[in-house]
C-alpha cells in the first residue's frame, strides 16, 4: 500500500474515487469537487492549492483518498483560527502556508477520509500518516482536518491530533407524516409563530417550487448566481462561486442538487441551494432580489422540512451559525475538527486553549437545548 498526491482531482478517475463514496454524501463526489476546480473557486486565486492525497493497494487499486488543499489563507473554512494565526505570527513563526483537509466553502460534517470496504483501519491509517508527513516534507505549520465524523475522528484522535468542538443546530426526523405532524410537537406559542411566519409569504402572493438539478435550466442558474452574488456583495464577501459551477454540479450530480425558487407576480425574486445524500439534506446558499416578509425562513429552513419529510431524509443540516433557528424546530448539535500543529510549544497551547473551548461549548449547548420550542416531555 503507497500513498500518492494529486493536484488536479481529475488526474484520478471520478468512478474510481466515487466507489469510495458512502451513502450519496454529495460533498466528496468527484463531480461536486472537480467542478470547484474547473471554474477556479480553488486554485491560485482564492489560496485553495488542491493537494489531494490518495492511497493505492499492491495493484494499483485505489482503496483510500482524502480532499487536502495547501492554503495560504483561512478564507472558506468555518472553523476559525484567525486567532491562531495572529499569535503564532506575533511570536515569530509563520502560520502560513497550512494543510487543510476540507470541503472548500462548505461547513457540512462528514467524512473526511474516503476508504474502501475493508480497508477503513489500514487506508485511514495510511492516509492519515501521508497527511502528516507532507505537512513535514513541506514544512507547513499546521495540519488540519475540518468538519470530521465521528468515524474519522477516532482515527485522527488515536494519531494524536488535537480535536476541537463547535456547535451547529440540526433538524432530525422520526418519521414524521407531514409538517403539521411536525409542529405538533411544538408548544402552542411556538406553533402559531411559525405557521404566521408561513402565511405571511403566502399573504405577499410569493409561490416557492421546488427543483432537482436534472429539472433546472440555464436560466435557473443564471437567476440564482445573481441572488447568490447579490447576498455576498451586500456583506462585504467574495463570491467565489460561478454560474458555471452551480450549472455543472445541476447536470453532474441530477437529484443529490435540490434549488428552492421563490417567484413574486410571474418573476423569481429568490432562492435557496441544498444538495442531499441518501439521509439527509443540507442548506447551502440563499439569495433575493427584495424584502419579502418571512421568506427566508420559508425558502431556507420549512421547505427543506418539508423536502426532507416528503422524500424520507432523517436529517436536515441548513448550515454554519444561527441561533434564530432553535424556536424553528433545529437542535445544537455538536461538531468536530482535528488539528496536528507542528510547533510542540504552540501545540502546547492549542491544546490548553482547546479544553477550555470545549467545556465552553459543551455549556453553550446545554444552554441552547432548554430554548428549544418542544413541548415539555411528561
Amino acid at each position: 500500500m503507497h500513498t500518492q498526491t494529486h493536484a488536479c482531482l481529475d488526474e484520478i478517475p471520478a468512478d474510481q474515487w466515487n466507489g469510495l463514496v458512502e451513502g450519496g454524501y454529495p460533498f466528496l463526489r468527484h463531480e461536486f469537487l472537480s467542478a470547484l476546480e474547473h471554474h477556479d473557486a480553488v486554485g491560485r486565486r482564492f489560496g485553495w492549492l488542491p493537494h489531494h492525497l490518495a492511497c493505492y493497494d499492491a495493484d494499483q487499486r485505489l482503496v483510500g483518498a482524502a480532499p487536502l488543499y495547501l492554503k495560504d489563507n483561512s478564507y472558506g473554512e468555518f472553523v476559525f483560527d484567525w486567532a491562531w494565526a495572529d499569535a503564532c505570527e506575533r511570536a515569530g513563526m509563520p502560520y502560513y502556508p497550512k494543510l487543510v483537509a476540507a470541503i472548500p466553502y462548505t461547513p457540512a460534517p462528514g467524512p473526511r477520509m474516503l476508504t474502501a470496504p475493508g480497508h477503513h483501519e489500514t487506508a485511514g491509517l495510511a492516509l492519515v500518516t501521508a497527511a502528516v508527513e507532507e505537512a513535514r516534507r513541506l514544512r507547513v505549520s499546521s495540519l488540519h482536518w475540518l468538519f470530521t465524523s465521528s468515524s474519522d475522528d477516532a482515527l485522527l484522535t488515536h494519531q494524536g491530533l488535537l480535536l476541537r468542538t463547535g456547535c451547529q443546530f440540526h433538524w432530525h426526523n422520526p418519521g414524521y407524516r407531514d409538517f403539521d405532524d411536525f409542529l405538533a410537537t411544538f408548544n402552542s406559542e411556538r406553533r402559531k409563530k411559525v405557521r404566521r411566519e408561513r402565511r405571511r409569504v403566502a399573504e405577499q402572493n410569493v409561490e416557492v417550487r421546488v427543483l432537482h438539478g436534472h429539472e433546472t435550466c440555464g436560466a435557473d442558474w443564471s437567476t440564482f448566481h445573481r441572488f447568490y452574488a447579490a447576498t455576498f456583495h451586500r456583506h462585504g464577501g467574495v463570491p467565489t462561486l460561478s454560474e458555471g459551477f452551480f450549472a455543472e454540479v445541476a447536470r453532474t450530480l441530477g437529484d443529490r442538487v435540490v434549488l428552492v425558487l421563490a417567484a413574486c407576480g410571474g418573476r423569481d425574486v429568490a432562492g435557496a441551494l441544498c444538495f442531499r445524500s441518501d439521509d439527509t439534506l443540507y442548506g447551502r446558499h440563499w439569495g433575493c432580489d427584495d424584502t419579502y416578509d418571512g421568506l427566508h425562513f420559508e425558502a431556507c429552513y420549512y421547505q427543506g422540512i418539508e423536502y426532507c419529510i416528503r422524500h424520507g431524509l432523517r436529517h436536515f443540516q441548513p448550515g454554519a451559525q444561527g441561533e434564530h433557528k432553535i424556536w424553528r424546530g433545529f437542535e445544537p448539535t455538536a461538531t468536530a475538527s482535528m488539528h496536528w500543529i507542528a510547533h510542540p510549544g504552540f501545540r502546547q497551547s492549542i491544546a490548553r486553549f482547546l479544553e477550555h473551548e470545549r467545556q465552553e461549548m459543551t455549556c453553550y449547548i446545554a444552554e441552547m437545548r432548554a430554548h428549544t420550542p418542544f413541548k415539555a416531555a411528561p
